[in-house]
């Protein structure tokens, strides 16, 4: 499996493109800049299967419609942030088409080439955030960040319920597996056990 990260979007999101050898593909978190991330699509030859979105914010999913336009590939969110997208509330993104193409539940398992993806309901930092478990590697999205952890006072945000996700949800992952967040760089679940303030 490779992964390329593309911070992209006003809010600098990191965007990523996740591809094994059979070079199909998912592209995680589009929040902008397109014109970044298509012509690397085209430059590895990748066919997309998959937009996954994390969380429903604005930054997250800007990108969304415009590669969707592109890649022909359904855009994949959990029902409660879709929900929130619709009615345009405060930081969320709306779709095009007023609804995502697939809605995500806890436990739900996606493929792509010879990759599994399981879909984690990481909730906090919205009602309806999803990490996604690829391999070895975790897609937190805004929930888990190297040393800190998502914000919860916009809209649906939720403290208990962040602490909660990432204590129930994310750290019962193998200390090995690597974190790659929604903002900045990446760390691993072992070293936010052990070092992030919010869990000591």
């Amino acid at each position: 499996m490779e992964i390329k990260r593309i911070v992209a979007g006003i809010y600098a999101a990191n965007c990523y493109v996740i591809w094994d050898e059979t070079n199909e593909a998912v592209v995680l978190d589009a929040g902008g800049d397109v014109d970044d991330i298509y012509p690397f699509i085209e430059s590895k030859g990748l066919k997309v299967k998959y937009i996954l979105l994390t969380h429903g914010h604005r930054d997250h999913t800007d990108g969304a419609d415009e590669l969707k336009d592109l890649v022909n590939a359904p855009i994949c969110i959990n029902e409660k942030d879709d929900i929130l997208m619709r009615n345009n509330e405060y930081m969320f993104g709306m779709l095009r088409s007023g609804k995502a193409d697939i809605n995500l539940n806890d436990g739900d398992v996606l493929k792509f080439g010879k990759c599994q993806i399981k879909c984690i309901e990481t909730p906090g930092h919205t009602p309806g955030g999803m990490s996604f478990l690829i391999g070895d590697s975790v897609f937190t999205g805004d929930s888990l960040f190297a040393m800190s952890i998502g914000r919860t006072d916009l809209p649906g945000g939720d403290y208990n319920a962040i602490i909660n996700s990432i204590k129930s949800k994310l750290f019962s992952l193998p200390d090995s597996t690597n974190v790659y967040p929604g903002h900045s760089m990446g760390t691993s679940i072992g070293y936010e056990k052990k070092n992030n303030p919010f869990f000591r």
